[in-house]
């Protein structure tokens, strides 16, 4: 993606901490910008791999764009925090903040740490800004770690929070709906103001709050998501056990503007690195400030019990019992074109398959190794879409990738022992997969029997 030349005004330069998938999308795109960025990291190897234009991450055109600028010389790699810091005019926090396992609140650690490493490091004035997700009232912990550390440094605090979708990230990042930016002085704002310069010239609105509201918004509107999400999931189960076509009615809600269409795609369920891990920070966060997050914590409920309806349906679909059954299950990732499986119901249900004596063959375009250290021997991991499906008992469609979508429905038929598919994302139409002769299960939407095994032909004496 090149549709922003580098400005011809003075460039800021940028430190982050971090080289995550915030810290790297965000730290390449603002040098394909023009500022000049410092990507700093503990992880010596991860480091070195960049250095030599190795990607941790998939993301589309990412790995280009890194390059690009890594030649340029606007970006760069190291492990040393005072090397990225120094000269540095804005320090971007940009670790990661996931769920604690022993309360689900939002673990800080690394953001604490992080500012920590800033406040030894850091000998000028500058703006520290957060950009990982992080409860309200973070800003003002940093804020106190940072001058407890080092009393004589002159520094302020801002909060940026990001809004990137993994597989759009780039577009996201370089064509933002908003741009938010918290902040508590003139100077910080200024300096924001700034480095998204080439933005808001070409127009993208540049929202500037004070910095407990920028924390909060970030995760009032993955929450809002996720209970669209939620939202039409019981719809689509209420369609199944009276009627109605779940399609249709996504489409009459989402005519209404002040609705919208988006997150109205019925499924098997949120997952990923976001809305699993905010939609529980924010039910902990209602809890400690005795605001209870009523609404979102029934969004959780109805996605925690998503793929116990998804295996239901397998093992409905394979008419009562899976053992024994060699099952291909085409898709690992929680959604398409990223390698991300975090909370990915396709692996909760892959599991509970193989607990219950199915043979899983999977195959992902992307998901497979990060499955596999997730998923170990469980299932099968076939090197191709073709090796999956052939010779299985049914198909499973658990991630809407292209490949699947445009597979002629004549190759799933001949490629099945048995042509039956159930599909978690609603691929195809209904009417299709009858004229193809394949049994079909969807989500919220009449099913199709598959059709009657042929019966042997009669000898004629």
């Amino acid at each position: 993606m090149r549709d922003m030349p580098p400005p011809e005004r003075p460039a800021l330069k940028l430190a982050v901490i971090g080289t995550g998938y915030v810290g790297l999308v965000s730290g390449a795109c603002l040098a394909e910008v023009g500022h000049r960025v410092v990507c700093v990291d503990r992880a010596a190897s991860k480091i070195e791999s960049l250095r030599a234009g190795q990607i941790p991450i998939y993301e589309p055109g990412l790995a280009d764009l890194v390059r690009r600028n890594v030649e340029a010389g606007r970006l760069g790699f190291t492990t040393d925090v005072a090397e990225a810091l120094s000269g540095a005019d804005l320090v971007m926090i940009a670790v990661g903040t996931p769920t604690r396992k022993l309360d689900g609140n939002a673990d800080l650690q690394y953001v604490f740490a992080a500012s920590r490493d800033i406040a030894r490091a850091l000998t000028h004035p500058a703006v520290i800004v957060t950009k990982s997700t992080v409860p309200a009232g973070t800003g003002r912990e940093i804020r106190r770690l940072i001058a407890q550390e080092n009393p004589a440094l002159d520094f302020d605090i801002a909060s940026n929070p990001e809004f990137l979708r993994e597989g759009n990230a780039l577009s996201d990042f370089m064509r933002p709906d908003r741009i938010v930016v918290g902040t508590e002085t003139p100077r910080a704002l200024a300096a924001l103001r700034a480095l998204y310069r080439p933005f808001t010239d070409r127009g993208h609105e540049l929202i500037a709050t004070d910095i407990t509201s920028a924390e909060l918004i970030k995760y009032a509107a993955n929450t809002f998501l996720a209970t669209k999400v939620s939202f039409i999931n019981e719809m689509a189960d209420l369609c199944e056990k009276v009627g109605g076509n779940i399609a249709d009615i996504a489409r009459g809600m989402g005519s209404d503007r002040r609705i919208g269409r988006a997150f109205l795609q019925p499924g098997p369920g949120y997952g990923g690195s976001c809305f699993p891990k905010d939609t529980l920070a924010m039910v902990h966060l209602g809890e400690k400030a005795l605001s209870p997050a009523t609404i979102v914590e029934a969004v959780i409920a109805v996605n925690r019990a998503r793929p116990h309806r998804m295996v239901a349906k397998v093992v409905a679909a394979a008419g009562g019992d899976v053992r024994g059954q060699v099952i291909a299950l085409l898709g690992l990732t929680f959604k398409p074109e990223t390698d991300d499986v975090r909370d990915s119901v396709a692996l909760l249900v892959a599991e509970e398959l193989a607990a219950r004596g199915a043979i899983v063959r999977a195959y992902d375009p992307q998901g497979m190794a990060h499955a596999r250290e997730l998923l170990g021997d469980a299932v099968a991991y076939a090197p191709s879409m073709d090796a999956a499906l052939n010779g299985a008992d049914l198909c499973v469609l658990a991630t809407e990738w292209r490949e699947f979508a445009d597979r002629p429905l004549a190759d799933y038929k001949r490629a099945l022992r048995r042509p039956l598919i159930v599909d978690f994302r609603n691929m195809f139409a209904p009417a299709d997969m009858a004229r193809a002769g394949l049994g079909y299960v969807s989500i919220g939407r009449a099913g199709v029997a598959a059709p009657a095994p042929a019966a042997p032909a009669l000898e004629v004496a």
